[in-house]
């Protein structure tokens, strides 16, 4: 299992706009620059976290991006979830009438997995944007 790529770009970029900002707008290419990460990227991302309220966005020569709320509000879980990477450990969803085997059975594995999600969804639920920037990760 692993965290996609807007998963993981989504993050970095919040977390530099964290570290980086000090309440200045950022603009992507900044972002982008520092993170080794594609502009084209990181501009169909923000779209998505400025709708969801996670970042605000300033235009003109000095623009860029801020933070809507503070970084110790803003939860690693939230972030993902805002832009559609959600954590997935098992084949099936929950709502789905046809478990893991496609046959409304669960695999034997299925609580395996489903227990490994609810600890890395409690985890990235406790950490915050400035957890993360201050580096005081459990």
């Amino acid at each position: 299992m692993k965290l996609g790529t807007k998963g993981r770009y989504a993050v970095m970029a919040m977390v530099d706009l964290a570290f980086y900002s000090e309440g200045k707008p950022l603009s992507l290419t900044e972002i982008a620059e520092r993170q080794a990460l594609p502009i084209s990227y990181l501009e169909q991302l923000f779209l998505k976290l400025r709708q969801k309220g996670f970042v605000m966005s300033t235009r003109g020569h000095q623009g860029g991006y801020t933070l809507a709320k503070e970084a110790a509000s803003i939860r690693i879980s939230e972030i993902l979830e805002a832009i559609g990477e959600p954590i997935e450990t098992t084949r099936c969803k929950e709502e789905s009438e046809l478990g893991c085997l496609g046959t409304k059975g669960q695999c034997l594995t299925h609580a395996l997995w489903a227990g490994l999600g609810r600890q890395m969804q409690q985890y990235l639920n406790g950490i915050s944007l400035a957890d993360v920037c201050q580096r005081r990760l459990t």
